[in-house]
């Protein structure tokens, strides 16, 4: 794929993480926007889009332990449960981003990845290369899938973006989350936090306690753990620039995207 760009809306972004199942639908319809205006603006860039689950089905995977394992009819009834609300807050992005005028097509990663004790091993990318090519954009998310160890398991969004990566071979992916970027301390509990513009992997150790998690409940890692995935993903995609910003600032997500090299936010390279 030429100038493909993955972009994630973070699930503290698009929900409310605190109170479940609780999305901020003027915010979603605002990223939307912002996503249309730049596609407009760069009509030879591709884009995928993907989100996290938020205060849906972070909330209901943590009740029910889907991401440890299922064996048991109870177990089962939740996991189907978990698939169910994370669809729920699929399905209110989506329409947001065809009512901006966006051509999106939704894939579930419960039908397309299968796992063992956890982790994505493999993961059907043809359905979405073939929407590419078509000029559709795809749409992915954080979700349940069958496990071949555990039974069932949940998918991250980083997870379902990683094996997508290996494949399609993005030349950027874009974190879009609350806070923007990533900084020395959590700069919402220490206002002097420094921001840090361009880190590198060799420097993610001396700061795996300052990231700390995410901000409410979350069961795939917070932000500590998505910066990992993303150093894995980086290793894997030398290539590949990874830009964590925040969508909280009206207009931000659109002047990154126009000009992904503007400094905005944290840039995690090699």
């Amino acid at each position: 794929m030429n100038d493909l760009h993955f972009i994630k809306l973070g699930g503290s972004l698009i929900t409310d993480k605190n109170r479940p199942l609780t999305p901020r639908p003027l915010v979603i319809q605002r990223l939307a926007r912002e996503i249309a205006a730049a596609r407009a603006a760069l009509p030879h860039r591709q884009f995928l889009i993907s989100h996290g689950s938020g205060s849906y089905g972070h909330v209901v995977g943590k009740r029910h332990r889907t991401r440890q394992g299922v064996d048991d009819a109870a177990g089962w009834q939740g996991f189907a449960e978990t698939g169910y609300i994370a669809g729920q807050l699929n399905r209110l992005v989506l329409a947001a981003l065809l009512r901006a005028g966006l051509p999106v097509i939704s894939f579930p990663p419960s039908s397309l990845a299968t796992c063992q004790n956890g982790r994505i091993v493999r993961f059907r990318s043809d359905p979405i290369r073939t929407a590419l090519e078509r000029d559709l954009i795809p749409l992915v998310f954080g979700d349940v899938a069958f496990d071949e160890t555990r039974g069932g398991t949940i998918v991250s969004t980083e997870e379902a973006l990683a094996a997508l990566a290996q494949d399609l071979t993005p030349i950027r992916l874009t974190l879009a989350g609350i806070v923007d970027g990533v900084f020395d301390a959590d700069p919402l509990r220490h206002p002097r936090a420094r921001r840090i513009p361009h880190l590198r992997l060799d420097e993610l150790a001396a700061l795996e306690e300052a990231l700390g998690s995410s901000h409410g409940v979350d069961v795939t890692g917070g932000m500590a753990g998505k910066v990992r995935e993303m150093a894995a993903l980086i290793r894997q995609n030398p290539g590949l620039r990874v830009h964590l910003i925040s969508g909280e600032i009206p207009g931000h997500l659109l002047r990154h995207l126009q000009n992904p090299d503007a400094p905005l936010g944290s840039t995690l390279s090699i």
